[in-house]
């Protein structure tokens, strides 16, 4: 997973993509920011321009928005463009949509981010709208208090039934995961502990099972930071960098070391319940170390360890 905001141009989008393509990870997300959240602004390349480059210019993994603010666009827009990129991909997409919060770029871009309570009501209704719009083969109406539609209907219909998956993203226990529980196939906690992530998926089971639900109808997944080195010299270094002790973002959620050390943690979130991670790769120019993780954790890891309890194997 990349920041999008923090540099992201297309020759180097374009390196990652082939990279990841070419390394044979699951897949490769990123964050749909019009700017950073701190100044100085930094270059961002925009989410669904690059989301189509990457769908026709890739043969194998999975993509997507971790996640796409439903307070940057109309959902009418978001389940058009999400339908075609899938189509485009051959079905490859996963639509992750949050109900956003980074205030600066809100501020800078005359969007209204409302209070919180405003907001995910608003995140409710966009989530309502894109279910509706992409499920449908008739045309749809709806009356809310942001958004409206009348005799509304996707054509072309997306070739996946359904269209692409819906993934909600946030560890709100009172208001993220009962929306996740409603809507997705994928709920993506961020920055948890193996602990705090058995928790938050136990309160997702009970939801879902109180909606007469199966657990397994809805995906695990979690974004996390990550700390990797080849060796205990190269890690220091590394949160030296990040002026984070090893300590302190562990207890972030962060994975944090070398490979051994790394697959002990993946291990213990596989045991958690988690199905998949998204790991975030903060220097977009480090193909090489990119390399380096594929091969001496990813790959491995992927070789070593069992199918998890929902689903066949991490990824």
């Amino acid at each position: 997973m990349v920041e999008g905001q923090d540099g992201l141009t297309w020759p180097r989008w374009q390196g990652i993509v082939k990279a990841v393509e070419r390394l044979r990870f699951a897949g490769l997300y990123r964050s749909d920011h019009f700017t950073n959240a701190a100044p100085p602004d930094k270059e961002s390349l925009e989410l669904w321009t690059s989301l189509t480059w990457l769908a026709s210019h890739s043969k194998r993994i999975e993509f997507g928005p971790l996640c796409t603010p439903t307070s940057f666009r109309h959902p009418a827009f978001t389940a058009r463009m999400a339908a075609a990129v899938d189509d485009l991909s051959g079905g490859r997409l996963t639509l992750g949509v949050g109900a956003g919060w980074q205030e600066r770029e809100h501020d800078h871009f005359g969007f209204d981010l409302l209070s919180m309570t405003e907001r995910f009501a608003r995140f409710q209704e966009s989530l309502e709208v894109i279910s509706r719009l992409l499920a449908s083969d008739e045309p749809v109406a709806f009356s809310g208090r942001y958004y409206r539609m009348r005799e509304a209907i996707l054509l072309p219909r997306p070739r996946r039934p359904g269209g692409p998956s819906i993934l909600v993203g946030g560890n709100g226990a009172r208001r993220t995961l009962p929306l996740a529980a409603r809507y997705a196939t994928e709920w993506n906690a961020t920055f948890q502990t193996p602990e705090n992530f058995a928790r938050l998926n136990r309160r997702l089971d009970d939801l879902l099972t109180a909606r007469g639900q199966s657990p397994s109808s809805v995906r695990r997944s979690m974004m996390t930071g990550l700390v990797f080195g080849r060796d205990d010299a190269e890690v220091r270094r590394r949160l030296e960098e990040r002026g984070r002790s090893r300590e302190e973002s562990r207890n972030r959620g962060v994975l944090v070391g070398t490979p051994a050390q790394l697959t002990d943690h993946l291990s213990a979130l596989q045991g958690a319940g988690l199905q998949r991670v998204m790991l975030q790769w903060l220097d977009l120019d480090d193909l090489d170390g990119l390399e380096a993780f594929a091969e001496m954790v990813a790959k491995p890891f992927r070789r070593t360890k069992a199918p998890s309890r929902r689903r066949a194997g991490a990824e």
